[in-house]
């Protein structure tokens, strides 16, 4: 019925290449990540450490869900996710730059929080409170 003029199937002949297409453009994909993220790293290896009057300004986070899955001889269920830490800063000028931080800074820290923030190009090193 769908006989494309040659022997067999056409499912059996397009499906391979249908999903060598899929591979390449994930496997392309994989690889303008990592040399995206090779290249940030090696873009604040080369900025200035600068330490600076800030603010907390916004805390936020975002947690994915991964691997859910269900047992239907004993009804398990197994399910984690991850967290990621953000907060914004507010600098003297107004300008605000938002840092990947770790889940113990991000519990530290409160907003309105002000004293001197430390950090290279978009890498968050430390935030040291000032005395009130």
């Amino acid at each position: 019925m769908y006989d494309v003029g040659g022997s067999g199937d056409w499912i059996f002949t397009g499906a391979p290449v249908f999903i060598g297409i899929i591979f390449v453009i994930i496997l392309i994909m994989f690889i303008v990540n990592l040399f995206s993220g090779l290249s940030q790293w090696e873009k604040n290896d080369k900025s200035p450490r600068l330490s600076v009057p800030a603010m907390v300004k916004v805390k936020r986070t975002n947690t994915i869900r991964n691997g859910h899955s269900y047992n239907h001889n004993n009804n398990l269920h197994s399910q984690s996710s991850s967290t990621t830490y953000y907060i914004t800063f507010e600098f003297e000028s107004g300008d605000r730059s938002e840092f990947h931080i770790s889940g113990k800074m991000f519990g530290i820290l409160a907003e309105g929080d002000v004293g001197t923030l430390t950090f290279q190009g978009t890498r968050y090193i430390d935030f040291t409170r000032n005395n009130c």
